[in-house]
C-alpha cells in the first residue's frame, strides 16, 4: 500500500487516499476509502461527462478524468484496498452489495431498502457477475439475490470468483 502511495503522488497531485460518504447497514453512514484514480477536482467534472449506464449510478468505462496510476489500480482494483480499514471498523465486509451514495439508491425504494438490511461488501455478485453491465436493472437484480440467498458458501464463492475476474481483468 505504501508503494501504491507513493505511485500515486508521483504521477498526479492530489491526495493519496479518496473519501466519500456511502450508506452502510441501516443507511447508517460512513466514510468510505479508496485510493485516488482520478485527477484532483474530478467531481467538478462529472457534469460535463454522459454516463453509460440507464441508472443513477454513474459508470463511465473510459472515464478521461483517470489517471495513468489509477487507470492501473482500477484494472487490477487495487484502489479497494484501503475499504479494508472499513471492514476493520465494522463498516463493511468482504462480501455485499458495494456501498453507494444516498442519491445513487434514489428510485426503487425495495432495492434500497433490501440491501441496505445487510453491510456492503468490498466485492459482491455485481462485481462477478455483471461487471461488465451498463444496465442498472442488472445492478439491482445481483444486489436483491445476493440479500436473499446470502450465505457463508455464497459469499466463498464470490471471493474466489472476484479473484478469478481480477486475474483476467474481466470488466472495469
Amino acid at each position: 500500500m505504501l508503494i501504491i502511495g507513493v505511485l500515486i503522488k508521483i504521477d498526479s497531485r492530489g491526495p493519496i487516499f479518496f473519501l466519500q460518504r456511502r450508506c452502510g447497514l441501516a443507511a447508517e453512514e460512513f466514510m468510505m476509502y479508496k485510493f485516488r484514480t482520478m485527477v484532483q477536482g474530478a467531481d467538478g467534472f462529472k457534469d460535463e461527462l454522459l454516463s453509460e449506464t440507464d441508472g443513477p449510478v454513474f459508470k463511465l468505462k473510459k472515464d478521461p478524468r483517470v489517471t495513468r496510476i489509477g487507470g492501473f489500480l482500477r484494472r487490477w482494483s487495487l484502489d479497494e484496498l484501503p475499504q479494508l480499514l472499513n471492514v476493520l471498523r465494522g463498516q463493511m465486509s468482504l462480501v455485499g452489495p458495494r456501498p453507494l451514495e444516498n442519491a445513487e439508491m434514489r428510485g426503487n425504494d425495495h432495492w434500497r431498502q433490501m440491501r441496505l438490511s445487510v453491510k456492503p461488501g468490498i466485492t459482491g455478485l455485481w462485481q462477478v457477475r455483471g461487471r461488465d453491465s451498463h444496465r442498472f436493472s442488472d445492478w439491482v437484480k445481483y444486489d436483491l439475490e445476493y440479500v436473499q440467498k446470502g450465505s457463508l458458501w455464497l459469499d466463498i464463492k464470490i471471493l474466489l470468483s472476484t479473484t478469478v475476474a481480477v486475474v483476467r481483468r474481466k470488466g472495469t
